[in-house]
């Protein structure tokens, strides 16, 4: 285990942004797990902390399988390796990311009530999880980043297989990380002393300060 919890993982991935701390960058955090990283990284370079909501599309026979992810504004990015075996029709996958972006809206009204969407145009984004598995959820992440208009755009996460690692630094402008490693046999919960399921009011908690702040500001 290299971290004690998401905080603790937070704080040394911190570390290694410390050259972005200016005022053009937003801290984006993927529910639930990425926020206490985000949270952590956003104190550290002063910056704006907010949610971004991608989500994994499930195999209709085995929804803990994803064949890629979506996000809330529903733009599909799928795994073309797991997708073309699954011969899904277009219909198919529309309608599998339809139901998968309705848990998105809840999710984003839970967090963030009527709050507006944060604007990224010309800044630095830095979206942060707790850990890539297939990495299809932060490369949504990114691809919706880019397209919302943000200068750059920096994937963030404690620890990743090195395939997945591989695939975001092929959509994202860098992939900071801590541990890479070169396994099919990857738990991201097994780098964490503490890994439990965070429920909807702690990542409310962690968004509240900021939101607060910045309207004061």
């Amino acid at each position: 285990m290299l971290f004690k919890d998401r905080m603790h993982a937070g704080e040394e991935l911190a570390k290694k942004l410390l050259k972005y701390k200016s005022k053009d960058v937003i801290v984006l955090g993927i529910p639930r797990g990425g926020v206490p990283i985000g949270y952590r990284i956003a104190k550290a370079l002063d910056a704006p902390l907010d949610v971004i909501i991608p989500r994994k599309l499930p195999v209709p026979w085995s929804p803990e399988v994803g064949f890629g992810a979506v996000t809330s504004t529903g733009e599909v990015t799928l795994n073309p390796e797991i997708a073309g075996e699954l011969r899904l029709t277009d219909r198919e996958i529309k309608e599998i990311a339809g139901k998968v972006v309705h848990e998105i809206n809840r999710r984003m009204k839970a967090y963030r009530g009527n709050k507006p969407l944060p604007d990224l145009k010309g800044k630095t984004v830095i979206i942060a999880d707790d850990g890539l598995a297939t990495g299809y959820t932060m490369i949504a992440a990114v691809e919706s980043a880019k397209k919302q208009g943000a200068k750059k755009v920096i994937a963030a996460a404690p620890v990743s297989p090195l395939a997945a690692a591989e695939d975001v630094r092929k959509h994202a402008d860098e992939l900071v990380t801590i541990w890479e490693k070169p396994t099919y046999n990857f738990a991201v919960a097994s780098f964490y002393n503490d890994f439990h399921d965070m429920r909807d009011e702690e990542v409310t908690d962690l968004l509240k300060e900021f939101f607060v702040k910045n309207r004061r500001d």
